[in-house]
């Protein structure tokens, strides 16, 4: 006799294996410059879920990076539909691709809200680790808002950790709640074997929600910014700069152009100089490249920021508009 628990897995199992998929990284290699018959080659696999009918699939970004095309097979089906990419966010590690050909039925995940979630709530993984098709694995959520690094150079804020088994080849499945719906995309396992060792991590729904109907329409991310480019930390070190971060350069369409700031330059012996240093946005330090971003990935085109920087030693303030980058 099943219990309750075990019949709610399954449940949820059934309800969504057909939403998931295997996506197949195909390259294209190459032995030389006057390679003419070239071989298409599997350079890795991992999951993903069905967005909607229209035929788009959510994966992560390192599922699909390198990738010359892609290949997606369902639950207990032996052909495999070529799909392309549509747009990629790699600061979230996630990925849109759309099937060329659509199968005769397409059952798209119901997505739920990774906002209220609660640690110790149970947390199901359905995905294809180690190329075993179509696996679940069952757990709880073990913590909530961590900040992991991510494949985009900055860390992916808000992750869910999840002791749910999470191994090569689940990375783009969903992480789903009791009721089958989805609040996270399984996203990257702390192991030094590589395999499940009880941490995993998981991208929140609420980020996908808001990421992926972008990436369709736009093909990449609407974000607002400063338009201007950030020193790197040696340049920092070299000034003798502790805090706050230096403008490297500024785009002269750009909202920080338009209220004054200014980039490095040169003197007449070539001797590079700094400019002005950001130190603040609406009161929140800003010290990397990683705080500046998502500082700003809290808010919209057109909105408006206090921006406190230095400028030859002394600390000035500025109010702005971001524009879209």
């Amino acid at each position: 006799m099943l219990l309750e628990n075990e019949k709610n897995t399954i449940g949820v199992f059934q309800k969504n294996v057909r939403s998931v998929v295997n996506v197949s990284n195909i390259q294209i290699a190459r032995r030389g410059v006057f390679d003419f018959n070239p071989m298409a080659i599997p350079a890795g696999a991992g999951s993903g879920f069905i967005w909607d009918k229209e035929g788009h699939i959510v994966t992560n970004y390192h599922v699909i990076a390198n990738g010359d095309s892609f290949l997606v097979s369902f639950h207990k089906e032996k052909k495999q539909y070529k799909a392309k990419v549509v747009g990629v966010e790699p600061k979230k590690d996630i990925a849109v691709l759309k099937l060329v050909e659509l199968p005769s039925n397409l059952s798209p995940i119901q997505t739920g809200s990774s906002q209220a979630l609660v640690v110790g709530q149970k947390a199901i993984a359905i995905g294809n680790p180690f190329g075993l098709d179509h696996s679940i694995s069952s757990g709880i959520i073990s913590a909530l808002e961590r900040k992991i690094d991510g494949i985009g150079n900055v860390k992916i804020h808000g992750m869910i950790q999840t002791d749910s088994s999470i191994n090569p080849g689940n990375s783009g499945g969903p992480l789903l709640n009791s009721s089958g719906k989805l609040i996270g995309m399984n996203t990257i396992i702390f192991s030094g074997s590589g395999s499940s060792s009880g941490v995993g991590f998981a991208v929140p729904s609420d980020t996908i929600k808001r990421i992926v109907p972008q990436l369709i329409k736009y093909g990449k991310t609407i974000r607002p910014g400063l338009g201007v480019g950030i020193a790197e930390n040696r340049i920092k070190d070299l000034f003798g700069i502790k805090e706050g971060i230096i403008i490297k350069y500024i785009d002269e369409k750009s909202p920080a152009f338009k209220v004054g700031l200014k980039g490095m330059g040169r003197d007449r012996q070539g001797r590079y100089y700094i400019g002005d240093v950001i130190l603040e946005i609406d009161g929140k330090k800003i010290n990397s490249f990683d705080d500046i971003y998502h500082v700003l990935d809290q808010y919209k085109v057109g909105q408006s920021i206090e921006l406190k920087y230095l400028r030859g030693g002394k600390i000035k303030k500025v109010q702005l508009v971001l524009s879209q980058l």
